[in-house]
């Protein structure tokens, strides 16, 4: 049964004390290549503003991810410290700068006139998207080896709706599946106690890390307020084998989703549910005022303070 938030936190629009305190906050420009540590992000309608914004393709328009292509994991993604300010634009000067072992630096202009391009796919979603150009086509197919090209969420056409079974009227760009991703220090504490190697939160690419609350207890939050806007908890968060790839050089293990296979799987955490043999890891959220916030009630910070507003009282009653 979901727990009630109370008459006062009703009144103040929080529980009297926050749960947990945001640490750290993480935008990834390019699908599955590194993220970018920010002190203040932006919402936006699809989610933190700049936030899986493009996605390198193969030759069909079929996304690469780091299921597929590792590589992707030591690609650098540099924007402007500006562009995470309040109301920035791009001008003609502002670039995405991309690095790799072993590669020339690519410049990707933030306001260029781009072709637009059909077939672009990634999961269960089609349609046409912005193409970066020859050279950052050339860019890719060198360093992955294949043909490849840099595109750009087209935002002036196209809609990609998240899973109207957890989430009505929500949209995003190239994430997998919902606009935010929440974990907590706690969580990853409590698993690197565990492990024989301890593993850093990016091997979980979440885009929001708080501090301050027990561990896994994000799998409860079903509503949350951070700053002024308010979070619905959506999804448990199920994870690939991203996990088990190492963000540093690339290669794959079976660490740490072995060890999370003993006490975070379905099996364990939801027995009397239907099993798929997933193993969870954080939070999928969306956002109430996505589509509405305006001036600072848009900006998630770091050390912002996070409320819960409305939880469950285990992960058998959470959505997954």
């Amino acid at each position: 049964m979901e727990k009630v938030s109370s008459l006062v936190a009703s009144i103040f629009g929080g529980s009297p004390e926050p749960a947990a305190v945001v640490s750290s906050i993480f935008i990834y420009p390019i699908k599955s290549c590194k993220g970018i540590s920010v002190p203040q992000a932006c919402i936006t309608s699809t989610g933190f503003r700049w936030d899986r914004q493009w996605l390198v393709v193969n030759s069909k328009g079929r996304a690469y991810t780091q299921r597929v292509e590792p590589k992707l994991a030591l690609v650098e993604v540099e924007i402007p410290s500006d562009a995470f300010s309040e109301d920035w634009e791009p001008t003609p000067n502002s670039y995405m700068v991309i690095r790799a072992p072993g590669m020339d630096t690519l410049k990707i202009p933030l306001c260029a006139e781009c072709t637009i391009i059909e077939g672009v796919s990634v999961w269960e979603w089609s349609g046409s998207a912005f193409d970066e150009g020859v050279e950052a086509s050339e860019w890719f197919s060198n360093y992955l080896g294949k043909p490849s090209r840099l595109v750009r969420f087209n935002t002036s056409s196209e809609t990609r709706a998240v899973d109207p079974n957890y989430a009505q009227g929500h949209k995003t760009m190239f994430s997998d599946c919902f606009p935010f991703m929440l974990t907590s220090q706690g969580s990853l504490n409590a698993l690197n106690e565990v492990l024989e190697e301890p593993v850093p939160i990016n091997r979980f690419r979440p885009n929001i890390l708080v501090d301050g609350c027990d561990p896994f207890s994000e799998d409860l939050w079903k509503a949350i307020k951070i700053s002024k806007l308010k979070f619905e908890g959506v999804k448990l968060c199920s994870r690939c084998k991203v996990p088990t790839i190492n963000q540093d050089n690339g290669i794959a293990g079976t660490e740490p989703t072995q060890t999370l296979m003993k006490f975070r799987s379905d099996n364990v955490l939801r027995p009397n549910c239907k099993q798929q043999g997933k193993v969870y890891f954080g939070q999928n959220l969306v956002c109430k005022e996505s589509l509405s916030a305006t001036g600072q009630e848009k900006l998630v910070k770091v050390g912002d303070p996070v409320y819960v507003l409305q939880a469950v009282s285990s992960c058998a009653e959470a959505a997954a």
